[in-house]
């Protein structure tokens, strides 16, 4: 289904209040696709979420779901105490460290359930059962993959399409497990190498993801095999979007640069320099989803407050090129740019 958009720009899912049913409906009215977000949200929620998108739009979208890691418990160290100190000032507790499963399996029945067309994964693979129960219930899966050895693996699983995944990306690195030692949570790729790399190993269409803002990005990728590309940081200034005042305020500002941290959630992910990042990134320890709910608390307050200091920010390379524009003119401009791309190209290579 993803080869045969009208426009091939697929809205990422940014989980935690990026995406909206009003920015899917709005990309997928405009020729493109979206991906509801499934993490972070109840199992309710999530149903009522993807209830909404449908009332908007007779299109069709896609799921996404955290596949949950193993239930381990990790060595925290002082953290909580140094989160405990920041979460004051904002007049809140720290939440507590705890491990769940982001109701993983309650979340995968209501898509079962709704015939999904589309259910896609990130931190994780789902198993061979499951992936059974997808395909019998006419879903393509998609799997978010970093590197050419996890796109071998999601192959082998038999996922219909890979969102290929490079270090250029806001938000959370999608690697299948976080080796805890890499900046990144293991190797790293840009984009456009990644897709030479996985294209050698698998034969599976990719979606390209990761600091694309323009529509010569979109060409860009296609051109080097995708066949769909995935864009999450070029959506957050659109007014569907459920970007907080205070990263609207940031993204505006466009003066900061990106980092990769663990420092909000435990897991590698790619956002916008502030203080808390910039103090905590080096030792931040280990632990999704332990640091998420610790930090969470804190966040939340300071996304209130208007403290950009101690928020997620998340952002990719290329953020300061983004618009404020609404979501359907944007995929209109990105359609156009791509086209003029293209042209450009042919005619110079004659």
């Amino acid at each position: 289904m993803i080869e045969q958009l009208r426009v091939p720009v697929i809205v990422a899912p940014m989980a935690g209040g990026g995406s909206t049913p009003e920015l899917v409906a709005a990309v997928v009215g405009a020729g493109g696709f979206g991906f509801t977000p499934g993490g972070y949200l109840s199992v309710q929620a999530m149903a009522e979420q993807i209830a909404k998108t449908s009332a908007l739009t007779d299109g069709r979208f896609g799921v996404n779901l955290f596949v949950p890691g193993p239930n381990a418990k990790p060595d925290l160290g002082d953290y909580p105490e140094r989160v405990a100190v920041e979460s004051a000032r904002l007049g809140v507790e720290p939440g507590d460290p705890r491990w769940e499963d982001d109701d993983f399996p309650a979340k995968l029945e209501i898509v079962l359930a709704q015939r999904v067309p589309v259910v896609s994964f990130t931190f994780g693979l789902p198993d061979t059962a499951d992936v059974d129960r997808l395909h019998a219930a006419g879903a393509e899966i998609v799997a978010t993959v970093t590197t050419p050895a996890e796109a071998q693996q999601a192959t082998q699983l038999g996922v219909d399409a890979l969102a290929v995944q490079g270090f250029e990306a806001g938000g959370h690195r999608g690697t299948l497990t976080d080796d805890g030692v890499s900046p990144g949570g293991g190797e790293e790729f840009g984009l456009l190498a990644l897709i030479r790399r996985v294209s050698a190993v698998t034969d599976l269409p990719l979606i390209a993801a990761g600091g694309l803002v323009h529509g010569a990005d979109v060409a860009a990728v296609l051109t080097a095999g995708a066949v769909a590309a995935q864009l999450g940081s070029a959506f957050l200034r659109c007014p569907e979007a459920g970007t907080s005042a205070t990263h609207q305020a940031a993204l505006r500002d466009g003066t900061r640069r990106t980092a990769i941290t663990r420092a909000f959630t435990g897991r590698p992910a790619r956002g916008l320099v502030n203080r808390f990042l910039s103090e905590n990134t080096e030792d931040a320890p280990v632990g999704y989803p332990q640091v998420h709910h610790l930090t969470r608390p804190m966040r939340a307050a300071a996304a209130k407050a208007g403290d950009p200091e101690l928020v997620h920010l998340w952002a990719g390379q290329t953020y300061q090129l983004a618009e404020e524009l609404p979501a359907a003119e944007l995929v209109a401009r990105l359609d156009r740019e791509a086209r003029a791309a293209v042209e450009r190209v042919s005619r110079r290579l004659g």
